[in-house]
């Protein structure tokens, strides 16, 4: 088949993909220009997923991203890349067709860890959250009115969705192998805040819990999960939130620094070869990337949030229209935010790793407070529940690698002490069942 003409291909038809081919087209690139989705939608918007969409608020259908420059590009839609060749700078896709390039730009993002098939993965009424079509199947889902939904994971995802849920009056079990919600990312200090709220909600909240397996009725349909200590739970309507891997395998084979974690990049968005040297003509941006932070000491991280897909691919489309010597860091503060139990949580920096968190504002009790996190003597990042007006001060503070915590005798700040922030063991953040495989939730 004849590769169609060069020029710059996004591959992700995501909100990195298109925020990235609109800063191209905006910083003067007028050449050909190809976004390539494996889904058969055009770019939509995820948040409203586990929120709006859940609730019916909102169809599923209605997410899509507004297109904010005219790209005149190429869509190719609905089938995903399935490898690619550098020395000859070309991708096939699924269709068998190819696709050549001059330059690349890798915005996969990341996509739902399934539950394995052999422990009950393809039982009828297992649903995960994470693109727009598992959305629109798990509402349809729900207007049938479950007697039982059983959550595995106490993820960002899984307490959105928990609190969707509940908001509908649908009854709600959530079980996590974790001691609190979201204490894999926040700790248990700040977690169990999120585990009362779960509880005075009306859910049913099982800390410490592994999931071995479900079990379906005579009919291939969910009806129970059987637990890592022999116990069941009975339910009709399961959601596996149980995290994501980033969309590389289509780059197996290609010589790239590339996993399951990520396309590891250099500071300037580069892909970096298998040697560790950057490819001149290939850039990732968004969930899919892993790059070095110079704030955590130049830790690779990915960062799976709404912020950094469209700061990060301005800035890979800035470098990719640059000369070699003018390739410029990315600068960013991690940050990302999360609706649930009527509560706006906002978090900037990097929580996990720190060894010390204190609450600078409100009080955990309250479930109004902000709370900075420390490591070696430094702030690292700060979480708000409802306090988000002192986020930015904080901010200031943190990227300035100011001693924790930073700011006392604030007006109305409470008396500061600091407390352990509770951050889960490798053996109790192990995953929802036993697996080889990081869980990311």
């Amino acid at each position: 088949m004849t590769p169609e003409p060069a020029g710059i291909v996004v591959v992700g038809a995501s909100l990195a993909g298109l925020r990235g081919a609109e800063a191209l087209r905006r910083g003067g690139y007028d050449g050909p220009l190809t976004l390539v989705g494996a889904e058969p939608h055009r770019p939509y918007d995820r948040p409203p997923l586990s929120k709006h969409v859940l609730a019916g608020e909102l169809a599923a259908d209605a997410t899509r991203l507004p297109e904010l420059t005219d790209l005149h590009a190429r869509w190719r839609l609905g089938s995903p890349a399935v490898s690619l060749d550098r020395a000859a700078r070309t991708l096939r896709l699924a269709d068998g067709s190819v696709l050549a390039y001059e330059a690349l730009l890798i915005a996969t993002g990341a996509q739902a860890r399934p539950w394995p098939a052999e422990t009950g993965g393809g039982l009828a009424g297992l649903f995960t959250l994470r693109g727009r079509d598992d959305a629109a199947a798990l509402r349809e889902a729900l207007v049938s009115r479950p007697r039982q939904v059983l959550i595995v994971g106490g993820g960002l995802i899984g307490c959105e969705a928990a609190s969707c849920l509940r908001d509908l009056g649908l009854p709600v079990t959530l079980v996590d192998p974790n001691p609190a919600p979201l204490a894999r990312g926040l700790g248990s200090f700040v977690g169990g805040v999120i585990a009362s709220c779960l509880r005075d909600a009306g859910a049913a909240f099982r800390p410490n819990t592994m999931v071995h397996a479900f079990e379906g009725d005579a009919a291939g349909h969910v009806a129970r999960a059987r637990l890592a200590n022999g116990s069941t739970i009975e339910t009709n309507l399961v959601i596996a939130a149980l995290g994501a891997t980033r969309a590389t395998g289509w780059l197996r084979g290609a010589g790239l620094k590339a996993d399951a974690g990520g396309v590891t990049c250099d500071a300037a968005c580069r892909v970096l070869d298998a040697d560790g040297a950057p490819c001149p003509d290939i850039y990732a941006a968004g969930d899919v990337a892993r790059w070095p932070i110079p704030l955590y000491g130049d830790r690779l991280i990915a960062v799976e949030h709404w912020g950094n897909a469209v700061e990060q691919a301005a800035h890979a489309a800035r470098n990719m229209l640059a000369g070699p010597g003018d390739q410029r860091p990315y600068a960013h503060l991690p940050a990302f935010w999360s609706s649930q139990f009527g509560i706006n949580i906002k978090v900037i920096g990097l929580p996990e790793g720190a060894d010390s968190v204190a609450v600078v504002q409100g009080s955990r009790s309250s479930r109004r407070f902000l709370a900075v996190y420390g490591r070696a003597g430094r702030s690292i990042a700060a979480v708000s529940f409802d306090q988000a007006r002192w986020l930015p001060a904080y901010a200031e503070t943190i990227t300035a690698g100011a001693a924790f915590p930073p700011i006392i005798d604030a007006t109305d700040q409470p008396r500061v002490q600091t407390a352990a922030p509770g951050f889960p063991s490798p053996r109790q953040a192990a995953p929802a069942r036993p697996s080889t495989e990081t869980v990311d939730v």
